[in-house]
Parts: structure tokens; C-alpha cells; sequence
């Protein structure tokens, strides 16, 4: 029987018996937070106080251009992530260097935003990455075959503009169709990048042979995409 990796959920190691408290703990005794909440009348400044102390500059500048769907000064986005406008547009600089932030000129300065193709490409690979990617697949597909079946309609949008005064309950299904359709694209694309992935794992190089086996591994390794 192998080790398994120590879960992200528990510790690495168990304290010994020396490393326990003497006595038993209590809740009261437990804090988990990192800054006295006693110092601060608002919940909100609390909550800003903890995020300062428990992450990085760089970790509150890329968590809120991530978020950050239209473009925004640097100015705006320093505040939010709670660092000095100087910080932030030098951590955007480079971010957009990378091509992970769009950035464009206006005539009120430079505007930052993420990059939509760089956030999906990121999508589909944590998503390549799912031991239950074709699960997912065929869940997503039995739930769009459900609404086609229930409105006898293709899509939303055929429904949308058909003659049926929609209510609002039957307007948060068209919203939820729509969400299925874009996720089975997403999930497609994750599988379809899978499957390359594994192709591209048996290339050989130039003048070495193939072997029967490795192409009977590449054909069985994921089922077909219907």
C-alpha cells in the first residue's frame, strides 16, 4: 500500500501527544481570524484588515482584475485591492505584458481589464483536468435534452422569440439554458484538449518507431465525444 498525498483539507503531520494542550480546548478558544476584531467598528474595515494580512499585493491585484470584466483605471482597481495606485499599475503592467491583462490607452489614461481568451484558455484546462470531465459532459447534455423536451424548442433563443408569453420562472430556465449551452462548449473544448494532450504525450521523434501499442492506447484512453 502506497502513501497517499496529504489532503489540502488536513495537515501535512498529526501533532503528537507533547504537542497537544494539556487541557481541552473550547470554542471561545479558538480564533481564526488573524487581526482583533475588537480594533474595528465596521465589518467591512475588519474584513479589509484580514484580507491585508493574509495575502500579498500581487495576490489582491490579480484576484480583482480577474473579476474585473470592464475596463478600469488603475486608480480603481489600486482600491479595491487595497494597495497604492503605483503598486498596482506596475503589477498590471507586467500582467498585461503576459498577456493575462488587456489594457488599452484612453483619453483619460491607460484602462485594465482581464483577458477574456486567457481566462477561458485557463477554464478549459482546470477543466481537462477533471477525472469526471465526460460525467460532467453527459450531465450537462441530459439537462439541455430536459428543456428541449419540456418547451419542444431547440434552444432558448428559438423560445424566446416564439409567440409563448413567457413567465418569470420560465425566463430563469432560458438564463439557465443558456449557462448549459456555454458549459457543454467550455467542457467540449476541455475534452477536446484532453484528448490532444494525450496525442501529443505519444509523438516520437523524428526516427523512432511507433509502436502497435502506443496507437491502441492512444484510441482507448478517452471514449468518443458525441
Amino acid at each position: 500500500m502506497t502513501d497517499e498525498p496529504p489532503s489540502p483539507d488536513r495537515p501535512d503531520e498529526h501533532p503528537s501527544e507533547e504537542g497537544l494542550p494539556d487541557e481541552a480546548v473550547i470554542v471561545d478558544d479558538i480564533d481564526p481570524f488573524t487581526v482583533d476584531d475588537n480594533d474595528f467598528e465596521d465589518i467591512d474595515d475588519f474584513a479589509a484588515a484580514e484580507w491585508r494580512n493574509e495575502t500579498t499585493a500581487n495576490e489582491r491585484i490579480r484576484t480583482v482584475i480577474k473579476r474585473t470584466t470592464t475596463p478600469k483605471s488603475a486608480g480603481d482597481l489600486a482600491d479595491t485591492a487595497l494597495v497604492s495606485e503605483t503598486k498596482a499599475r506596475s503589477t498590471l503592467n507586467k500582467l498585461a505584458e503576459d498577456d493575462i491583462v488587456r489594457s488599452q490607452q484612453t483619453d483619460s489614461g491607460k484602462l485594465y481589464s482581464r483577458d477574456p481568451e486567457w481566462y477561458l484558455l485557463k477554464q478549459i484546462i482546470q477543466l481537462a483536468g477533471s477525472d469526471a470531465l465526460v460525467d460532467q459532459i453527459q450531465r450537462v447534455k441530459q439537462e439541455l435534452a430536459e428543456y428541449r423536451a419540456k418547451y419542444d424548442a431547440t434552444d432558448p433563443e428559438e423560445l424566446l422569440i416564439s409567440d409563448k408569453e413567457l413567465h418569470q420562472n420560465e425566463l430563469n430556465d432560458v438564463s439557465h439554458w443558456r449557462t448549459a449551452e456555454r458549459e457543454l462548449t467550455h467542457l467540449r473544448a476541455a475534452y477536446r484538449f484532453k484528448e490532444a494532450k494525450e496525442q501529443a504525450s505519444t509523438v516520437t521523434e523524428p526516427g523512432d518507431k511507433q509502436t502497435d501499442n502506443q496507437g491502441t492506447a492512444l484510441g482507448g484512453n478517452l471514449p468518443p465525444l458525441q
